[in-house]
């Protein structure tokens, strides 16, 4: 079965559970930032792309401490631990154009993180342009914009920012998006930042036409954080700790508990699909508090965002530009 996820570090965990092994074609970094622990994912030929299921490139994954939005000191930490990040892929001259992008649907909560962010990136274009004289040189043109959907707006996103890329000539272009989990765990908890692009919707099954450099013809940078997790993968996994809890604390090994050891995943995953369709059709889960969430979200993301388009400033300097 298909198990929804935009995570290439969950992708690796479910082909090393699978073929009990590293993966081949992929190279794996893993060290901590303080109070982040950063995964770094490299497809770095064919068959880790195969093997993954994802194109060819670079997927940091950065673990965001727990509670951390609750606190703004922690908030702020993160921020810089992803402008660093970020920093390390954005490869500009500082007179170059940066176009940040919010994808999602600012009418649903767990899809508007791409517009939030977009409202608190800082947008310079237009002074370097209007003002040159009274803008420090340092500070590098950047603009944003959030497309919309397709539902929304009748066209599909791709070919909105391949007609602004091709009218303003942007050097870079960053995408902000909500992606799926695979594990609850991580739903609101992780940031992934890749230079392969993105495919909005594919996580919930709802892919649309390829962000790329392949696509619009110069860098893309994607930035996401996991939303939402596929009803029936939670529910799977449910099950699947309640089964290894009870032969755990079984110690009389009759036929139900060699029953129980004998059942097929991914048979279960396929039923567990079968009776919850009719029902609930693709049901989405996201936690109870997500509006919180999200906004503490987007404001890590622009915060990192802003660090690393304007490595001459600080943060406290980048708020004075913001509404």
């Amino acid at each position: 079965m298909s198990i929804r996820t935009d995570l290439a570090v969950e992708a690796r965990e479910m082909y090393q559970k699978s073929n009990k092994g590293d993966v081949p074609g992929v190279y794996i970094k893993e060290y901590n930032e303080g109070e982040c622990k950063i995964t770094d994912v490299e497809i770095l030929n064919e068959e880790g792309e195969k093997n993954l299921g994802k194109p060819k490139g670079k997927y940091i994954t950065i673990d965001m401490p727990e509670f951390v939005f609750y606190d703004k000191d922690t908030m702020i930490v993160v921020s810089e631990v992803l402008g660093s990040v970020l920093s390390g892929m954005v490869s500009l001259e500082k007179s170059m154009t940066a176009l940040v992008v919010g994808l999602g649907n600012w009418n649903v909560t767990p899809d508007a993180l791409g517009p939030k962010v977009i409202s608190q990136i800082m947008i310079t274009r237009h002074l370097k342009q209007l003002i040159p004289d009274e803008i420090d040189e340092n500070i590098r043109p950047v603009c944003g914009m959030s497309p919309g959907v397709l539902g929304i707006t009748g066209i599909e996103t791709s070919e909105i920012i391949k007609s602004i890329v091709k009218k303003i000539k942007p050097n870079l272009v960053i995408c902000v998006d909500a992606l799926a989990s695979r594990k609850a765990s991580r739903v609101n908890r992780t940031i992934q930042i890749g230079n392969t692009g993105i495919s909005p919707g594919s996580g919930v099954g709802n892919k649309r036409m390829e962000i790329s450099e392949r696509t619009i013809g110069i860098p893309v940078i994607a930035v996401g954080v996991p939303t939402v997790v596929d009803a029936a993968t939670l529910a799977n996994d449910t099950i699947d700790l309640a089964i290894d809890q009870m032969i755990h604390q079984s110690n009389t090994g009759g036929e139900f508990y060699n029953m129980l050891k004998a059942i097929n995943k991914d048979e279960k995953q396929k039923l567990i699909n079968e009776i919850l369709n009719p029902y609930l059709g693709d049901l989405m889960v996201t936690p109870k508090d997500v509006d919180l969430i999200i906004d503490n979200t987007s404001k890590i993301i622009a915060n990192g965002i802003n660090l690393a388009l304007q490595p001459a400033m600080k943060l406290d300097e980048i708020s004075k530009y913001l509404n």
